[in-house]
């Protein structure tokens, strides 16, 4: 049976229908299934299927949250269901059972969901776009030959594909808002320590990285929010609640102090779609009364991104000994995508002190940003620095990859030759999302909100920043 009207519900309209007893869990479901053996193999969002464990929990016992009975996917990375593998786009993990749930998997299952499948994510969450080699490219339903960004890219391709109509993502520099923008969908980083990171994480990423998920309404992404807020036991630090979200959905917000700017934060360039999607958004905002400045906090972005980096090195180089130590296995550039093990790499040459004086530096910056925060309600920028690229023009070219090849086979004797390479690819990296990475350093909640589309069709949203 199919449901004519499940690809234009979101999920709270699903359950809603499943409350009414229109349609049962367990067709809902089946159409989940369908509608991932019709789309995926055009845009490999889903890498592990879980049909069987989702037929199985929509025929039980659903918890009563907001989403009962709703079909919904899990991105591969971070959040585990126990005795379910977790890959994080890796090759040693693809076949490894997690041990536990995590708290965030908890809460999205005990919001009702029915979790059908994990998506599609780049190794270790590493790029904005999502091409490993263990897993291949996602493709965006708007133009297939294009990415649907990263690290959450699986997901965003699922929801604009409306194979679901909500799935997770985490955001380490960008990656819930990089694939809503990509796939014109809803998404927000909520603020640092909204959501849990336990049983076993503490801060992921030094506290940039946050878990929440991908909507097509703003409704569903504040109910998700509700359902799966506040601290987990041994959190390092607790926030002041807030809420109910859903409550705030539709209210008028009064007149508003909103900073508006189009150039690039930690990039050179910015796409005529891009400033164009602000010139229209920031007329809508003078329309309803809102006070609009041309402004943005000062940063050197050359400097930012190098610290940005040496903390991303640092964590790639601990995941990739993880996964190696987790399989059994030394350490080997075989078992690693290039980027992810020359990045890695970096990491084993940096000291102590480097890490430690990257947070030091980064930390200073985002008092800064704190301060700019003082004179306005919010920040809008583009989301990414053009529309979605098409696949592989992120990736390194193939002089750059036999560059790496090189550095990752002699090891510590040409080390050194990896700043040659991976600064300009971090460089080509920060080009593209040129305003995300800094707010998950500040911890501030962003969003990227679909609000414009250029003359190809194809989605650009908007990035809105608050105190």
């Amino acid at each position: 049976m199919t449901f004519p009207d499940y690809g234009n519900c979101d999920g709270l309209g699903l359950a809603e229908l499943v409350r009414k007893k229109t349609v049962s869990p367990s067709e809902l479901v089946e159409e989940a299934i369908a509608r991932i053996a019709k789309h995926n193999s055009k845009i490999n969002a889903v890498v592990l299927p879980l049909f069987e464990r989702a037929r199985a929990a929509a025929k039980g016992e659903l918890p009563d949250g907001p989403f009962k009975g709703v079909p919904f996917l899990m991105k591969d990375l971070i959040a585990t269901l126990e005795g379910v593998p977790t890959s994080s786009g890796n090759k040693l993990l693809r076949n490894l059972p997690a041990k536990i749930s995590t708290e965030m998997a908890k809460r999205w299952e005990n919001s009702g969901v029915v979790v059908v499948g994990k998506t599609n994510t780049p190794e270790f969450g590493l790029t904005p776009y999502t091409e490993s080699d263990n897993l291949g490219p996602a493709r965006n339903p708007w133009d297939t030959s294009r990415t649907p960004g990263g690290s959450s890219g699986g997901s965003g391709a699922a929801v604009a594909a409306r194979i679901v109509p909500l799935a997770s993502g985490g955001d380490g520099g960008g990656s819930i808002r990089i694939p809503s923008s990509a796939c014109g969908l809803f998404g927000i980083k909520p603020t640092r320590g909204r959501t849990p990171t336990g049983p076993i994480i503490g801060e992921s990423w030094e506290g940039f990285n946050i878990e929440h998920v991908l909507t097509r309404s703003v409704r569903d992404s504040a109910a998700m929010l509700d359902a799966t807020k506040g601290p987990d036991v041994g959190a390092p630090y607790v926030i002041p609640d807030a809420g109910p979200f859903l409550h705030e959905v539709g209210k008028r917000p009064g007149k508003l102090k909103i900073a508006f700017s189009t150039k690039p934060m930690l990039g050179k360039n910015v796409h005529a779609d891009c400033v164009k999607g602000v010139e229209e958004t920031v007329a809508l905002l003078k329309e309803l009364g809102h006070e609009m400045t041309e402004d943005a906090p000062v940063i050197n972005g050359e400097e930012y991104s190098l610290h940005f980096l040496t903390i991303v090195a640092g964590q790639m180089r601990a995941d990739i000994e993880e996964a190696a130590q987790a399989a059994g296995k030394r350490v080997s550039m075989d078992d690693f995508d290039l980027s992810t093990f020359a990045t890695g790499l970096f990491g084993t040459i940096l000291k102590a002190s480097d890490y430690a004086r990257a947070i030091r530096y980064l930390q200073t910056v985002s008092r800064d940003v704190g301060r700019f925060f003082e004179k306005y309600d919010v920040l809008l920028t583009p989301v990414l620095n053009q529309p979605p690229v098409k696949i592989g023009a992120l990736k390194p070219s193939a002089s750059e990859q036999a560059q790496l090849k090189i550095i990752a086979r002699t090891g510590a004797t040409w080390i050194l030759e990896a700043m040659g390479v991976i600064k300009p690819l971090a460089a080509q990296t920060f080009e593209f999302i040129p305003w995300t990475p800094v707010f998950n350093v500040t911890g501030q909640p962003a969003m990227s909100v679909p609000l414009h589309w250029n003359d190809e069709g194809l989605p650009i949203d908007m990035h809105f920043v608050v105190k």
